[in-house]
């Protein structure tokens, strides 16, 4: 008996096991099923968002996915980053989530790009992809995707969470649907306390990373109504939905109608600014490899006097535009309570040249891993 012909990239008898879900779904079906693998899918950070939506998009079939991640595990993460376990601590979070989805789905291609996301990479990694989805934590990263996901016509899937508070919306690029910079156009002003500083509950990105995978699928699909010009907004307290309807603006910079923001630039001089945890600001010290590096902490006065890092010195953020001229030459890094402040500082500095570095996590960082500096 002659063997019948598989199509490429047709279902299998495992698979078929694997998804019968899917299968039983009208919706989906074989053909669905089948599409599913063969579609591609970035996820652009691999922590507290990235981890649940990875986890559903492998389970789910998606046939490739691309993994962007530069941080490493931290015991800090465990409290809502559910792809990782204590024994990865200190690996690639990009190779250790490859292993884990690996685990789960051993039919999926996981490609892991373990790089910051730059605008000097940004549109080549999300053009060999069918849907980008954003699981950053980082204002000025949200907009680069936002913007490299515009030019490169690529669907969006964003969320960002907040305390008790999660936020999602989907960008298509059909010429009608707005986009992030539509909703909130002047990143510059805008500063987003990270995890470290505001903190989250562990939940939170469990429940808007699976509402991203859910998004990513029906736009594979093609199937359901995505979140096209809504933005929902869940209360974890309350537990309830809002969902608020926003228009594409004609003025949006990237998706207007006359958009002056044709090709990547770093935003507010980024690509000069570089993040350090605790654990490597310490390593550096303690080997060292001090020559040229220097050490600012931007905190207020009251809060410098409770403690700070020996070798510091001390310009409250008010302060540093007239007072840059006081940091001597060499490569800053700078330093509040929980890593916002630090990361404004950054940016004041970079934009005059410096080349500087934040301390993510702050003093409160420090502290965690290390016990509380000194008082001056």
């Amino acid at each position: 008996m002659t063997p019948q012909a598989h199509e490429p990239g047709a279902l299998n008898g495992a698979e078929r096991s694997r998804y019968a879900r899917h299968l039983a779904l009208a919706e989906i079906g074989e053909a669905g099923q089948t599409r599913l693998k063969r579609s591609s899918v970035l996820l652009v950070g691999t922590g507290g968002l990235g981890s649940p939506a990875a986890l559903y998009l492998a389970a789910a079939g998606v046939g490739h996915l691309g993994l962007v991640d530069f941080d490493t595990v931290d015991l800090s993460n465990l409290q809502r980053q559910v792809l990782f376990g204590t024994a990865q601590i200190g690996q690639s979070k990009a190779e250790a989530a490859r292993e884990r989805l690996l685990q789960l789905n051993p039919t999926v291609q996981i490609t892991v790009h373990n790089t910051r996301l730059t605008a000097a990479n940004a549109r080549q990694l999300v053009e060999t992809y069918d849907v980008i989805v954003d699981g950053t934590d980082r204002l000025a990263t949200r907009y680069l995707v936002n913007d490299a996901c515009v030019l490169e016509r690529r669907p969006l899937v964003s969320a960002a969470i907040h305390r008790f508070e999660g936020q999602a919306m989907t960008w298509v690029p059909d010429g009608k649907t707005p986009c992030y910079r539509c909703l909130f156009p002047a990143g510059e002003q805008a500063v987003v306390p990270s995890c470290a500083d505001a903190g989250v509950l562990g939940v939170l990105p469990g429940v808007m990373g699976s509402l991203q995978a859910t998004e990513a699928l029906k736009l594979l699909l093609n199937i359901g109504k995505p979140l096209l010009g809504r933005l929902l907004v869940y209360d974890a307290l309350s537990l309830s939905f809002q969902e608020f309807s926003f228009r594409r603006r004609t003025d949006c910079i990237v998706c207007g109608d006359h958009p002056t923001l044709t090709h990547l630039e770093p935003e507010n001089d980024m690509a000069a600014i570089d993040s350090w945890d605790a654990q490597q600001l310490a390593s550096t010290l303690s080997g060292g490899n001090i020559d040229g590096l220097v050490m600012v902490d931007v905190r207020e006065p009251y809060e410098w006097e409770t403690g700070r890092l020996p070798g510091s010195l001390h310009i409250p953020l008010g302060q540093l535009p007239g007072r840059l001229a006081e940091i001597p030459d060499g490569r800053v890094v700078f330093i509040c309570a929980g890593g916002v402040r630090s990361l404004s500082a950054c940016r004041i500095a970079a934009q005059s040249g410096r080349d500087t570095i934040n301390l993510e996590g702050g003093i409160y960082g420090w502290a965690a891993a290390f016990g509380p500096p000194p008082a001056p």
